[in-house]
């Protein structure tokens, strides 16, 4: 089974305005000359983090990283003013541009995969291909399953905490219960609505518990951009119309990808990839029959590197990454 790569340092970082009041966190690791590739962070909310330049091998890539607006280190926090997902496509082209990048490799799970596929669809010219995990299409059905129905049956236990933190006389609607607690005024209560949101995330992400992923997904400061976003970009539907990515899924046809999906993934059942792979004759997908949602499921892990591993021998056969 294959392992995250060895931990590595960036060797730039940048401050990127974009429209005001956002700035973004960009950096880049591994071969100044290698296969550019954007690593998308989920969410909406979430951030880069330490293993995020860790599935790819540094003497073949260029890794690209950026903080989406509101999020880890990009500025203001957690903040909803000018935050949409048209901000979020034009601010990956800008930090192309910035780096002088003429084509990239994507590489985006869950919501990162959402916005993967919407900015490939929008600058198909740009994008060598893409890596794409725990794929999210952002349909209604899709946000329903996770926040209303659905993944409530799997884990009836997990689902308890999250709707009791919820009036019962409000319940029919706990995507617009949570925002209103997530964007009121209450300190106290935005920060218990955002913890309660995020472990139920995080109890959801993995096929076994994780303790660790908990820890993370409850830190206080994640959870907070996490719910708050998160519930901001549900509520209005992704900011993009039904069912718009796959409408469109002729825009990217011949694209090569390279799709990987637990098969018991909860946040994001298999069927979003099912039906992606069926409309694009240019993917793979590899169906991990012993994971869940999160990238850092072990056999997840595996199936990711072997994916950057692969797409480097597709796009550039004089650059072979390590087999060991």
């Amino acid at each position: 089974m294959f392992t995250l790569y060895p931990s590595i340092k960036p060797r730039e970082r940048y401050t990127l305005t974009v429209d005001s009041p956002h700035q973004l966190y960009v950096e880049e690791s591994g071969s100044r000359d290698g296969i550019p590739v954007l690593y998308v962070h989920g969410g909406p909310g979430m951030a880069c983090d330490k293993h995020s330049r860790r599935f790819f091998d540094p003497e073949v890539y260029r890794i690209v990283l950026f903080d989406q607006r509101g999020t880890g280190r990009s500025t203001p926090y957690a903040e909803l003013d000018g935050n949409n997902t048209e901000a979020m496509i034009e601010d990956m082209e800008r930090v192309r541009e910035l780096l002088g990048i003429e084509k990239w490799v994507l590489f985006g799970g869950a919501w990162g995969a959402t916005l993967s596929l919407l900015y490939a669809q929008r600058y198909p010219d740009r994008v060598l291909g893409m890596i794409l995990r725990g794929v999210f299409l952002c349909r209604q059905q899709d946000i329903k399953w996770f926040l209303q129905e659905g993944a409530s049956r799997v884990f009836p236990d997990y689902w308890q905490h999250f709707s009791d933190h919820i009036p019962e006389a409000e319940r029919g609607d706990l995507l617009q219960a949570y925002y209103k607690r997530l964007t009121g005024t209450d300190d106290l209560a935005r920060m218990a609505a955002a913890k309660a949101w995020s472990l139920w995330e995080g109890r959801c992400a993995s096929l076994r518990p994780n303790q660790n992923l908990l820890d993370n997904y409850s830190d206080p400061h994640r959870a907070q951009s996490m719910a708050r976003m998160q519930c901001y970009y549900f509520i209005n539907r992704g900011f993009i119309d039904e069912n718009q990515i796959l409408k469109n899924m002729q825009v990217i046809s011949d694209t090569p990808s390279i799709l990987v999906h637990g098969r018991y993934d909860m946040i994001s059942p298999l069927d979003n990839a099912f039906e992606l792979q069926r409309q694009w004759p240019a993917s793979d997908l590899h169906i991990v029959r012993d994971a869940g949602h999160s990238s850092m499921e072990p056999s997840i892990s595996d199936a990711l590197i072997r994916a950057t591993d692969e797409m480097a021998k597709r796009l550039r056969p004089d650059l072979q990454p390590d087999e060991g």
